[in-house]
């Protein structure tokens, strides 16, 4: 999908994606010869994990704010999980580590610091042969955060190790019950975590987006490992010099959910001058910075969010006009993680405009 929003033929070199584009046919032919290509499909599930303390917090804040629904949880042995649903959406894994946290470096930031084992860890996506894309991508130099692929009775799992580019992981199921995270442990108790009965939730719906803050000098490099761990591929790029900031799309045919890396053109220099995305990851590093959740009827879902205590980093943007309306809300205390709502009208058939993204990138200043 394209945008005419997209000015990469106006930008020198160094500010363009020309790079990507260069490197997406080679890096589609790799696929192809490696055996790589159709192995990954879409985005089946996202973990976050959060302190011991915040962990029910951060599952009721979901139930309150979002569409997501409270299937159950487990315990694996110092390690609890809450599976959260909805409809035709990446499902929601809420878990608490207590111990070995192999993502402690990407957390240890200015504001990130007081709760070290918090972020939104793991994207899980789905795949057809687990055996064969680990061996694969073992010869291409992937590390693993296991030496096996784990088994469960409904799946089975690995993850790459922690991104040194986004912090990020990328995980992979291979179902034998489709969506059955729980049979992964121990049913764990949920006494007291109850879903609002509030009609506007039912206007929330699928994981639209996930949105990775990266720094300027590595955004080609984390674009492209995203890219050589999955079947996704580089879409558009909507710069905004003023801001110092590109926000760059990478999508796969034929799935909702869309990868979103958010970067600086240029670097970070100091907090006086440089823009929201680079302060950003001076002040929490690199990680998501927040879920868009597709959402219907969204002006008055918005004003009863908003009325049941949500604070927001911005107004409503956009217009049926313009093609979509989004707002950010505050960081979850919990989570750290800042919650889209996103609608998009009609036949528009772009995914960004500029526009918005400019005033939605100028709103994280506040954080």
């Amino acid at each position: 999908m394209s945008t005419k929003e997209d000015p990469v033929s106006e930008l020198p070199l160094e500010r363009s994606d020309a790079r990507i584009r260069q490197m997406m046919p080679r890096l589609l032919e790799e696929r192809e010869s490696s055996g790589l290509k159709g192995l990954v499909g879409g985005l089946e599930a996202v973990i976050i994990n959060t302190e011991p303390a915040y962990q029910k917090a951060a599952v009721e804040e979901l139930l309150r704010y979002t569409g997501l629904e409270l299937e159950g949880a487990y315990d694996t042995g110092g390690h609890s999980t809450f599976v959260l649903k909805t409809g035709n959406s990446a499902a929601f894994l809420i878990s608490s580590r207590q111990k070995d946290n192999p993502f402690w470096g990407a957390n240890l930031f200015p504001r990130t610091g007081h709760l070290p084992n918090t972020r939104l860890e793991t994207l899980v996506f789905e795949i057809r042969d687990i055996d064969r894309y680990v061996s694969i991508q073992r010869s291409l130099g992937t590390p693993f955060m296991t030496d096996r692929v784990l088994e469960a009775p409904g799946y089975r799992f690995i993850q790459t190790a922690p991104s040194p580019y986004t912090g990020n992981s990328l995980g992979f199921v291979q179902w034998r019950r489709r969506g059955d995270f729980l049979s992964a442990g121990p049913e764990a108790a949920t006494a007291g975590l109850e879903k609002p009965d509030r009609d506007h939730l039912r206007n929330i719906r699928h994981l639209d987006h996930a949105a990775t803050r990266v720094r300027a000098e590595e955004r080609d490099a984390a674009i492209l490992e995203f890219m050589r761990l999955t079947n996704y591929e580089f879409d558009f790029a909507i710069y905004v010099q003023s801001l110092n900031s590109i926000t760059s799309v990478a999508r796969l045919k034929g799935e909702r959910y869309a990868m979103v890396f958010t970067s600086g053109i240029s670097s970070f220099v100091d907090l006086s001058t440089s823009g929201p995305t680079e302060k950003f990851i001076h002040n929490y590093g690199t990680r998501v910075h927040h879920m868009a959740f597709h959402t219907e009827k969204i002006e008055e879902t918005f004003q009863a969010i908003k009325d049941d205590g949500m604070e927001f980093l911005i107004e409503l943007v956009g217009s049926p006009e313009e093609g979509l309306k989004q707002t950010f809300t505050v960081p979850s205390p919990s989570t750290m993680l800042v919650n889209e709502y996103i609608h998009r009208y009609g036949d528009f058939d772009g995914f960004f405009t500029r526009s918005n993204v400019t005033r939605l990138t100028k709103a994280t200043d506040r954080q």
